[in-house]
């Protein structure tokens, strides 16, 4: 990745040819193809894929550490959410497993970990003011960070687009 920072540089400064021996580039390079370049390379490493689980939990993944919340359309049929309990520090939590609960004005519903592992931290701002969950379920309203047991679990939940066809084709 270094190297390819310092060719990027060395074409924005140079002639944008970058053609030369040991390149990485091997015919010339535009400024709109290399801005880019850039822009994915920039946008990948910013942001990490959201996966979903059939019950409307989402987890984002860094290396082992996982961060949990619900979706857009979990907390939209929940309504205003006005408790939340969520799993505490230490806690070890299996994949699929009852952790935690929401309630609102409407109903009450469970929390379930998308993955097993132990929790290192839960979102204490939204056990003070549950509404950030609807105000912003995938930024402020996150729920929990997991330490992940098993990276391999992730591999069955589903990536945004899956989780939108999913949506539309299966009642709820």
């Amino acid at each position: 990745m270094a190297k390819l920072v310092a060719q990027i540089a060395k074409c924005t400064a140079g002639s944008l040819s970058c053609t030369s021996k040991g390149s990485l580039f091997s015919r010339p390079v535009s400024r709109a193809s290399l801005y880019l370049s850039r822009s994915i390379a920039n946008t990948r490493c910013l942001r990490a894929e959201r996966l979903y689980t059939e019950k409307h939990e989402w987890i984002t993944v860094d290396g082992k550490i996982g961060i949990v919340g619900i979706s857009s359309y979990a907390q939209e049929a929940l309504g205003d959410i006005v408790y939340a309990q969520l799993p505490d520090a230490g806690s070890a939590i299996e994949k699929e497993a009852e952790c935690g609960a929401l309630e609102s004005v409407k109903a009450a519903s469970e929390l379930y970990s998308p993955v097993s592992g132990k929790v290192i931290e839960k979102n204490e701002a939204v056990e003070k003011k549950p509404g950030l969950v609807n105000s912003s379920c995938y930024d402020k309203g996150w729920l929990f960070k997991i330490e992940l047991k098993n990276l391999d679990e992730v591999k069955n939940l589903m990536n945004e687009e899956a989780y939108n066809s999913y949506l539309k084709s299966n009642p709820h």
